[in-house]
């Protein structure tokens, strides 16, 4: 299960605005940026009916692992925890998120790598 697409940042203008604006949690293995959004970078205006959500990327240099195969399984696996984690979470207006993983996070195992997503999560204020 991949996160749905009302739920993924796309675009690079998305991405730098995140990277500029965002307030940065960090830990051992990456940083998150979280922001409210930018209704400018939107590619579609939020209708009044759609509820709230949080709206994320990851990013995953070629430092991290030089094989693509390995760096697209992280973020599949990311990208599934996520789906998982914010669908629970019940916010009064959107966020953006940005995920970025340092080149230290291939030294540990996929389970402490998502325990440190979820508190970097917790500290950002996205709560079940």
């Amino acid at each position: 299960m991949v996160l749905p697409k009302h739920m993924r940042l796309k675009g690079h203008r998305s991405f730098d605005f995140i990277y500029k604006e965002g307030t940065r949690f960090y830990s051992s293995s990456m940083v998150l940026r979280v922001t409210k959004p930018n209704t400018k970078l939107q590619a579609k205006l939020m209708t009044p009916g759609i509820r709230a959500s949080v709206k994320c990327a990851i990013s995953i240099s070629n430092k991290v692992s030089k094989k693509s195969v390995t760096r697209n399984k992280l973020r599949r696996l990311f990208h599934h925890h996520l789906s998982y984690r914010l669908s629970k979470i019940k916010v009064d207006e959107d966020i953006w998120a940005f995920i970025s993983l340092k080149p230290s996070c291939m030294k540990n195992p996929t389970s402490s790598l998502l325990k440190e997503c979820d508190n970097l999560l917790n500290k950002a204020g996205l709560k079940k």
